[in-house]
């Protein structure tokens, strides 16, 4: 059973640093892309980033572009988050997302979220 866990989120000031990581179990995680998504409150999911199977391609959505960092270590099963100059609207949930057939960055995104396997969030707030 593919289990992902997200941990480390929590309350941060406007302009601070955050990182938050995901631990995934069940499944050969160096071989799928894994990827990160947020949704604050009243909004939908969105997309944040994504890192292929190998950790040597990523992929931003242009907002976050230059600001977060997103990373993996195979050898552990987990990827993480770095978050610089935080903003108030990246306050949100954040999810950590696997595919379950690609492996390139790319495949976070364009997978229809039924085909991907989901952790259940962990909360990142962000004051002004």
């Amino acid at each position: 059973q593919v289990l992902l866990v997200e941990s480390g989120g929590t309350l941060v000031q406007a302009g601070g640093s955050l990182r938050i990581s995901c631990s995934a179990s069940g499944y050969k995680f160096n071989n799928y892309a894994v990827g990160w998504f947020r949704q604050a409150p009243g909004k939908e999911r969105e997309f944040v980033a994504a890192i292929n199977w190998s950790g040597h391609a990523t992929y931003y959505t242009d907002s976050v572009q230059g600001r977060f960092t997103i990373s993996r270590d195979n050898a552990k099963s987990t990827v993480d988050l770095t978050m610089n100059n935080l903003k108030p609207e990246d306050t949100g949930i954040y999810y950590c997302a696997a595919t379950r057939t690609g492996m390139s960055a790319t495949d976070i995104v364009q997978a229809p979220p039924v085909n991907l396997n989901w952790g259940r969030g962990t909360q990142v707030t962000v004051s002004s």
